[in-house]
């Protein structure tokens, strides 16, 4: 599995593939907020049941509160979320993304488009979860998750107050939800290979996804140099797949 922690890379595990014809969204925030903010039990029996691996990871990979297993695990996570920065963060993501159907159009498009590149690309269950400012997107052969709390705007009061620079503060948007949940699946796919840990094979192979993030999107989302230099490289080898170019090292 694939984490952004922060605005950066980090590798986890991967899940297990699933497939769907078309995608849609899954609202686990919207339990998550019903037993954060006024502790309905109810709420959290449907995350144990109908999204047991949503929950572990969030309690595990992302909060790290210790074993989900944990007898005491559904007192510790109303107890983390009873801070009032925390309360108040649920509450605007709650405001914002009440509705998400103009995110789910985009990523229909969004992945229809991608699987014309890459045909056997399987198509993820995506979610959308409250991480605590933990991390933006959790991405594995199969899945998405979208953490909402840090697509609150460039201007949302909270990052300004805990020091985000205007940089990522730039890309903690609504508009970046869905060319990130490209990048960030992609880069689960293929990701870089563990013994490539000098610089400039990181920016190459960034520049490799950030490309077919662009040309799924049908606009320049990211501009730089490794994004130009793949630019420069597929304008000469014009038979060059996008599979081919993501799979060379």
């Amino acid at each position: 599995m694939l984490a952004c922690i922060g605005c950066e890379w980090h590798l986890r595990p991967s899940s297990d593939e699933t497939s769907s014809d078309e995608l849609a969204i899954d609202r686990y925030d919207q339990l998550e907020q019903r037993y954060l903010t006024t502790g309905d039990f109810a709420a959290l029996q449907q995350m144990n049941t109908e999204y047991p691996t949503e929950t572990r990871m969030l309690i595990e990979n992302v909060l790290q509160l210790g074993p989900a297993t944990d007898p005491q695990m559904k007192s510790k996570l109303l107890l983390f979320f009873q801070d009032s920065t925390l309360q108040l963060l649920v509450k605007d993501v709650e405001r914002e993304y009440a509705d998400l159907s103009d995110i789910e159009s985009q990523l229909s498009m969004s992945f229809n488009q991608l699987q014309q590149l890459l045909p056997d690309i399987v198509l993820p269950h995506v979610y959308t979860q409250i991480t605590s400012l933990d991390q933006s997107i959790v991405a594995g052969e199969g899945f998405l998750g979208i953490s909402l709390d840090k697509y609150l705007g460039k201007d949302y009061p909270l990052y300004l107050k805990y020091g985000y620079s205007e940089r990522q503060r730039s890309m903690m948007t609504r508009s970046f939800i869905v060319p990130d949940c490209l990048g960030f699946y992609l880069l689960s796919l293929y990701p870089l290979d563990e013994g490539d840990t000098t610089i400039v094979a990181r920016d190459n192979h960034m520049g490799k996804i950030q490309y077919v993030v662009n040309r799924v999107m049908g606009k320049h989302i990211f501009e730089n140099d490794p994004v130009r230099r793949v630019e420069r490289y597929l304008a000469v080898n014009k038979n060059v797949s996008i599979q081919q170019l993501l799979e060379e090292r």
